[in-house]
């Protein structure tokens, strides 16, 4: 039985929309994340920052099922962005995924799926290295993001990532962990990457 225990929509309700996951330690109303909502809410996407539970002691089974009754089965309409562990996360559910799915597009922001030197306490979440065969083929664009100094997730294991996936790691210098605290309130990166390649409302997809 899948733990996540998606829910399926329809093409319909899951038309033109965006959904956020926030990492360890955040809130949907930290950082830049409440910023990229309003940009995509002005293009008339419908858009969703869910509270990913007691995000200081993460568990990956309550997350995976948080995330999947957000996201359920996406479409060429859904997009989705997370931020660090969150993008582990996402990127777990959508690997459990028995269901056709396919994302317009999926943008990751200082994303990994090794352990972190500065961060043991997430060990256990990170586990195993996650397969990450085939993921691509179900994916329209996919974008990496990272800094040039982030303190806690080295660059280099963000690179891996995108080498995982078949892409090159989109690079903004000097933005350390994508924090508010490092200066990071509006992350213009996120938002080009989550619209450039979106279907105009009504058209195919």
């Amino acid at each position: 039985m899948n733990p996540y225990r998606p829910v399926y929509m329809t093409s319909e309700t899951t038309r033109q929309r965006a959904v956020i996951f926030h990492g360890y330690g955040a809130t949907p109303d930290d950082h830049w994340f409440g910023w990229l909502a309003d940009r995509l809410r002005e293009d008339g996407i419908t858009t969703t920052i869910p509270a990913l539970p007691d995000p200081l002691d993460p568990d990956p089974h309550r997350w995976g099922r948080t995330i999947g009754e957000t996201l359920g089965v996406p479409d060429k309409q859904t997009t989705v962005v997370a931020h660090s562990l969150g993008c582990l996360a996402t990127l777990r559910y959508l690997h459990s995924l028995s269901a056709a799915w396919h994302l317009n597009t999926l943008v990751l922001v200082a994303g990994f799926v090794d352990r972190l030197p500065a961060l043991p306490e997430l060990d256990e979440f990170i586990g195993d290295r996650l397969n990450l065969t085939d993921l691509d083929d179900h994916i329209d664009r996919l974008v990496v993001i990272r800094s040039d100094d982030d303190p806690l997730v080295p660059p280099a294991l963000t690179d891996r990532l995108a080498g995982l996936l078949g892409v090159p790691a989109q690079i903004v210098p000097g933005a350390g962990h994508f924090l508010a605290t490092d200066g990071i309130s509006a992350l213009p990166s996120a938002y080009d990457a989550a619209t450039s390649s979106r279907c105009p409302p009504g058209s195919p997809g």
